[in-house]
């Protein structure tokens, strides 16, 4: 199981919220390529970097932060939050995420993601589906759509998504554990699909937990911001 920690940007800041409350919000670090080589130097080759302004605003915000981790690190870099347009994507792709994570654009405008699916390939677009009570959330998670998770996910797995974080947005910062059993569940609806398990990690358990089920990837936070998880649990995990 592949570890993804996650980068949260809100004004240039490292930071973490709470189920999606942007009034919840805690900075961590003022320098996020610093934490990008602290998981760097622990051995992860992968992370999660999310534009929390660009997601509010509906455009990208923090393509400087994006450059200066693709730039002086190795990570495999996936980048979301309001990637809106043709433009905005070859942005992000141009300064070095070799994937993206599109949410609110795939719910609000299929056409263009499926676009982008097709331009990019399914190893390039990853499928966000944020979720209240598994129905789909947008717009940095401060609106619910219509839309049921498994209808959606379903949706595009159909037309070539490979890719999916999964996010459960009543879990996402409060280190109470995840949604183990939903995930389960989509596994078995959709066993071809490389599910990203997201939201509410809290302990090296609920990374076994995850581990025990077979699930390929799963995004960490908050967990290792506040010391839940620690340095020598992780390069532990990912080495055995």
């Amino acid at each position: 199981m592949i570890i993804i920690p996650a980068i949260d940007i809100i004004d240039g800041n490292c930071v973490r919220l709470s189920q999606g409350d942007y009034s919840q919000k805690k900075v961590y670090n003022s320098h996020p390529l610093e934490v990008a080589k602290m998981f760097e130097s622990w051995g992860l080759t992968r992370l999660h970097l999310v534009d929390l302004d660009g997601a509010k605003a509906g455009k990208v915000i923090n393509l400087k932060v994006l450059e200066k981790i693709c730039n002086s690190t190795s990570l495999v870099v996936d980048f979301g939050g309001g990637i809106k347009s043709d433009g905005d994507i070859e942005s992000v792709f141009n300064a070095g995420a070799q994937m993206i994570t599109g949410g609110s654009i795939a719910v609000k405008d299929p056409e263009i993601f499926l676009k982008w699916l097709e331009n990019y390939g399914p190893e390039k677009i990853i499928l966000g589906a944020d979720h209240k009570n598994e129905q789909i959330a947008i717009n940095g998670w401060t609106e619910t759509s219509n839309l049921s998770l498994i209808d959606f996910i379903r949706n595009y797995n159909q037309k070539g998504i490979k890719k999916v974080i999964c996010t459960d947005i009543s879990k996402d910062g409060m280190l109470q554990g995840t949604s183990t059993d939903l995930y389960f569940r989509l596994m078995s609806y959709f066993p071809e699909i490389e599910l990203i398990a997201s939201g509410g990690v809290g302990s090296l358990n609920d990374l076994e937990e995850l581990r025990n089920i077979n699930i390929p990837s799963v995004i960490v936070g908050k967990a290792i911001y506040e010391g839940r998880i620690s340095e020598k649990e992780i390069v532990e995990f990912i080495n055995r």
